[in-house]
């Protein structure tokens, strides 16, 4: 559930009794926070020393946090020259990248510029992101430090440079089309007008908005200002192991966004499910029992590995259409079935042809392999036909 207030006061408000909405702004700076009371009124204090005698604007902070960072806003915005609203999020869904969809929503200027809480993005580049974008008619302005004139100073640490190196790298490989003219895609200071976002398009994972926004909703034309990334205000960093995991899921599930690549992830997976497959039916075969039953057995080892990795890395958006249950046993169900067209391949191979076993196993399954993906997507994965019809229906 989200709460969302305005919070009153201001130092252009003179009734604060008032429930009138102040007029939007020109820009809508979108703030995600967690846990960041320390920053939060140093951040206002900069965003009103740089923004509004340049440029109207509003603030939105979408708060995830569990301290009192909201109270810690209500209390600030005593002095600030523009309106801004809290939204609080009982349920973090889809991490910082979903309370920055949040904001976008919530946002009512044409103009909305992202940046973080910890006062590491400069807000006096705030009118420049904006005027620039107007300039060249662009959709998405990116703060970069990978420009000439852009440093990434404040990273701590020579382990979160190479961190962000690399990942910076890894997108840019994987993402060659989508995110060119971007040098720095791992940025959260950004400028995007509100008429070049799908939200409805956006599945956000973790804190690499400009990513998903990049390559599921990109704007019709991207330019870039170079900016100094600043040390911390106060606090720690809210960069772990576990975001780094929630972003590399990320990754597999915007590249496997396309029919063409999934099908060739899902190749891959199936490949890497060779391995406990092919070592139970060898171990068994050595100990004795015959090659058919064999199969059947070692199928199994394979099924659970592959549907692990099936689960984690291709299908994990559409594992809300169905019950993990449910999906579990269609999936068995189906590759199992499976072996009712290999097990006669398989004797085929090794009978006519003069296989031994492993190989015409190997073989069986990459003839299959096709009609497995197809299964796997129509009878696991594709929501459920009634709550289709509900859907258009409502729509």
């Amino acid at each position: 559930m989200t709460h969302e207030y305005t919070v009153p006061g201001g130092l252009d408000d003179p009734a604060v009794e008032t429930t009138e909405v102040p007029e939007p702004g020109a820009v809508t700076i979108v703030v995600p926070t967690f846990n960041e009371s320390a920053n939060v009124r140093q951040l206002l204090h900069q965003i009103t020393e740089s923004v509004p005698a340049r440029l109207p604007c509003e603030v939105v902070f979408v708060d995830d946090s569990t301290d009192d960072t909201p109270q810690v806003i209500e209390e600030a915005v005593k002095d600030c020259p523009f309106p801004v609203t809290v939204l609080h999020r009982d349920e973090p869904v889809g991490g910082l990248g979903g309370a920055v969809v949040e904001g976008m929503k919530a946002a009512g200027s044409d103009w909305i510029v992202v940046m973080d809480g910890d006062c590491q993005h400069p807000p006096s580049l705030v009118p420049e992101l904006v005027a620039t974008g107007e300039r060249a008619n662009a959709g998405l302005v990116v703060a970069s430090r990978y420009i000439k004139g852009g440093s990434r100073a404040g990273l701590a640490g020579s382990y979160r440079v190479a961190v962000s190196r690399g990942a910076t790298w890894l997108t840019k490989a994987l993402f060659p089309r989508r995110l060119h003219g971007i040098s720095d895609p791992m940025s959260g200071f950004f400028a995007i007008r509100r008429s070049d976002i799908t939200a409805e398009a956006l599945k956000p994972l973790g804190y690499k908005i400009l990513l998903e926004l990049a390559v599921r909703s990109r704007p019709r034309a991207v330019t870039e200002v170079p900016f100094v990334f600043q040390e911390r205000f106060a606090g720690e960093s809210k960069s772990t192991a576990a975001e780094g995991r929630r972003f590399l899921r990320h990754l597999a599930g915007l590249r496997t966004a396309d029919p063409l690549a999934r099908m060739v992830v899902f190749g891959l997976i199936g490949l890497t499910g060779f391995v406990p497959n092919l070592a139970a039916l060898w171990a068994m075969t050595q100990a004795g029992l015959h090659y058919l039953p064999a199969e059947i057995i070692a199928n199994q080892f394979g099924v659970a590995w592959n549907f692990l990795l099936i689960e984690k890395l291709l299908f994990r958006e559409r594992r809300v259409h169905r019950h993990w249950a449910d999906r579990t046993i269609r999936f068995a169900l189906l590759a199992n079935a499976d072996l009712v067209l290999r097990i006669p391949l398989i004797a085929l191979l090794v009978g006519q042809f003069g296989l031994t076993v492993l190989p015409a196993t190997a073989l069986a399954l990459v003839i299959t392999f096709v009609l497995r993906f197809a299964g796997t997507e129509a009878l696991v994965y594709l929501p459920r036909r009634s709550r289709s019809r509900t859907a258009r229906s409502t729509a």
